[in-house]
């Protein structure tokens, strides 16, 4: 009778396998597609293609090493494994790195909103500013502290599986807009077999290391893998999440593929290609499906924000508690303020802080290549491609009494942390360069 039980159950139920892969390419799928074809715009279609399918191979490794290490230790956030497996100093830098993605990658958000505000409603900037502005004080600070409705983050990012969904479909549309845009327009007269598979010829290590940052920002959601992994049903497991992993990287995949070669073929190469997709369809944009398809994109990348945002207030959190001497479950015992305990007032505080200094990037920063171009190589190389192994190696020198490091896991978590160094360090340095003019 439970045998029966277990078959019935939704396969889009809260926890499953598909639903959970579908969630964490919601925190993948997002601003990163928009910027892409800039990038293999310069440096042809076939590199583009091999640092996809490089980085969904790295993606998938870098998750299975995220989920391990969060069962084994039952921690469930960065910041506890760093402090479970290191010290208090070495989650504090974790934490940082990872609300610095996370604070690129929602800025990133109200940049394409802005973009959308602009293509759709052509007005100068201070009136775009404004609506930025808006949207963060109308849209993103409720959707920041939602999660008090649903204080466990399991019951948050499990409802959130549907609107990830609806994420999917609004980037589909995308797809089917550009399409069409090349139908009419036919290929670019900049496009040649040569320039569309290798480039105009004019990019530099700069160029194609800023590619490769661009990669892994797209593939970038590790900061939701454990939270996620403690949501899978029946019981959290490594070979679930693995599923997950391969599931949600090949939608990933397939989508980024998709939406750079049909917007290189569309609108050209090298400098033909602007900022973000959505500056590029301005031409047609009075167009009712244009509209109807930049509409869904603010959509999509507006339902990624509460995704971005709960690593900042859970970093945020750790620092208040860390400051207090509490520990994680001392809420229940925490001094009650208007119904509130000062846990979940201090969490409403870091919540609107956040939202506030997304908002003030975003003003600032109005270029999305620029930022994800950074983000992808300061933050999310350090958390993708080195805390993961740096976490197996410790999980293995504290349970094994005859520990190796010529041992095959280790060795391999060596091979892939010093991947990681490398992507950190030159990445860093290539997405600067620009920055700086240089």
């Amino acid at each position: 009778m439970q045998s029966t039980k277990f078959q019935r159950q939704s396969s889009f139920r809260r926890g499953g396998v598909i639903p959970t892969a579908i969630c964490l390419s919601k925190a993948t799928i997002s601003v990163g597609v928009l910027s892409m074809s800039v990038h293999a715009a310069e440096v042809g279609a076939l590199y583009q293609l091999a640092c996809l399918m490089l980085g969904g191979v790295l993606t998938v490794l870098s998750i299975r090493m995220i989920s391990v290490a969060s069962i084994e230790t039952k921690k469930w956030s960065f910041e506890d494994v760093c402090e479970e497996l290191f010290h208090p100093v070495m989650a504090i830098v974790t934490g940082f790195m990872n609300a610095c993605v996370c604070l690129g990658s929602a800025a990133g958000y109200l940049i394409v909103c802005g973009q959308v505000f602009v293509v759709v409603f052509p007005t100068d900037d201070a009136t775009r500013n404004l609506f930025v502005v808006s949207v963060g004080i109308f849209v993103c600070c409720p959707m920041a502290l939602a999660r008090h409705a649903a204080w466990t983050p399991a019951v948050t990012v499990g409802f959130t599986r549907h609107l990830a969904a609806m994420t999917v479909g609004a980037l589909i549309l995308l797809v089917i807009v550009v399409a069409w845009y090349m139908g009419e327009h036919r290929i670019d007269e900049s496009v040649t077999t040569e320039s569309f598979l290798l480039g105009p010829g004019e990019a530099t290590f700069v160029a194609y290391m800023n590619s490769i940052n661009n990669m892994i920002f797209a593939y970038n959601n590790q900061f939701n893998v454990p939270q996620l992994t403690r949501e899978l049903t029946h019981e959290p497991s490594r070979d679930g999440m693995t599923k997950v992993a391969i599931l949600s990287t090949s939608v990933t995949f397939l989508l980024y593929a998709l939406v750079f070669l049909l917007s290189v073929l569309a609108f050209g190469v090298a400098e033909n290609q602007k900022d973000s997709l959505i500056l590029d369809l301005m031409p047609v944009r009075e167009e009712i499906h244009v509209r109807i398809s930049l509409m869904a994109v603010m959509f999509s990348v507006l339902t990624c924000f509460q995704l971005h945002i709960y690593p900042i207030q859970q970093f945020l959190a750790y620092l208040v508690r860390k400051a207090r001497g509490c520990s994680s479950d001392d809420e229940k015992a925490d001094v009650v303020y208007f119904g509130r305990s000062l846990t979940r007032w201090y969490d409403i505080f870091c919540a609107l802080g956040s939202v506030c200094l997304v908002v003030l990037i975003a003003v600032v920063i109005t270029s999305l290549r620029a930022m994800l171009d950074f983000i992808g190589a300061f933050g999310a190389a350090y958390i993708s491609f080195m805390v993961p192994p740096m976490w197996i190696i410790a999980l293995r020198r504290k349970d094994e009494q005859n520990f190796s490091w010529f041992n095959k896991e280790i060795l391999w978590s060596v091979s892939f942390l010093a991947l990681g160094l490398f992507l950190f360090v030159f990445g860093t340095y290539s997405a600067i360069l620009p920055i700086l003019g240089l």
